[in-house]
């Protein structure tokens, strides 16, 4: 078994993954994100961006291929060791903000920190500090409920910066945003993780925000691709359409 290189603070090799129906997911796909990188996980709904990010943090075993992470083999390790993992190393952002309902908002910010034995005074500090950078710290004491979902969304954004972790993964982080809140927050997401050393793998199939990640891998039905993009070609009016291809 070879080991990753040095500089890669998560590596894989040839992964593959397929759905319970036996339909794949992921077809061979390797990657390497060095420590501090933004590194952008782009294509369209369905390409195996999630099943890649659940994958590398160890949120489900990979079926097939290797998982490094700092080069230690999490493809190897036992359901503990990985829940251990991504408790004390790992931040996770999904698409839909879930809270816990029973906590106010600074409260489920926190918690990350609280289970890993941080105190509460100092946990709340930290939370709220995340709060107000995400312009919802009016409302630390709010309940979920007494928040719109973008609002919900961003305590968790906070929730997931919190706890300073080594790797975020953040699986199409802005969706439930409005445009002009979503550019905002990726801006607070970025600036955050480039200052704390924070290495960000990010799924998205909006080249907008995958601009803003220091490099792309793009995804098609599984695969690793790249786009080619061809020049204008004419159409029966004489009138230029731009097209381009994925290999």
């Amino acid at each position: 078994m070879e080991a990753p290189p040095d500089n890669d603070v998560l590596w894989a090799r040839a992964l593959h993954f397929a759905h319970h129906d036996g339909s794949p997911a992921l077809g061979g796909v390797s990657l390497g994100v060095r420590e501090g990188e933004i590194l952008a996980v782009h294509g369209p709904r369905g390409s195996g961006k999630t099943t890649l990010l659940r994958c590398l943090s160890g949120q489900v075993p990979t079926q097939r291929g290797e998982v490094w992470f700092n080069s230690v083999p999490v493809h190897t390790m036992g359901p503990v060791s990985r829940e251990r993992l991504r408790r004390d190393r790992f931040g996770w952002i999904d698409p839909e903000p879930v809270l816990v309902p029973e906590l106010n908002v600074w409260e489920n910010a926190a918690l990350p920190l609280m289970l890993r034995g941080t105190s509460r005074r100092r946990a709340k500090t930290a939370a709220l500090e995340w709060l107000e950078r995400l312009d919802i710290g009016e409302g630390a004491r709010k309940r979920p409920r007494e928040l719109t979902q973008a609002q919900r969304q961003r305590v968790c954004i906070a929730r997931a910066l919190a706890p300073a972790p080594t790797v975020l993964f953040a699986d199409e982080p802005t969706a439930p945003l409005h445009r002009a809140d979503r550019a905002h927050v990726l801006r607070t997401l970025t600036t955050a993780a480039r200052s704390h050393g924070i290495t960000v793998v990010l799924a998205t199939h909006d080249t907008e925000t995958a601009a803003l990640a220091d490099r792309t891998l793009s995804l098609l039905d599984g695969r690793r691709v790249n786009t080619v993009h061809l020049p204008p070609m004419a159409d029966a009016e004489g009138r230029g359409a731009a097209c381009s291809l994925s290999v």
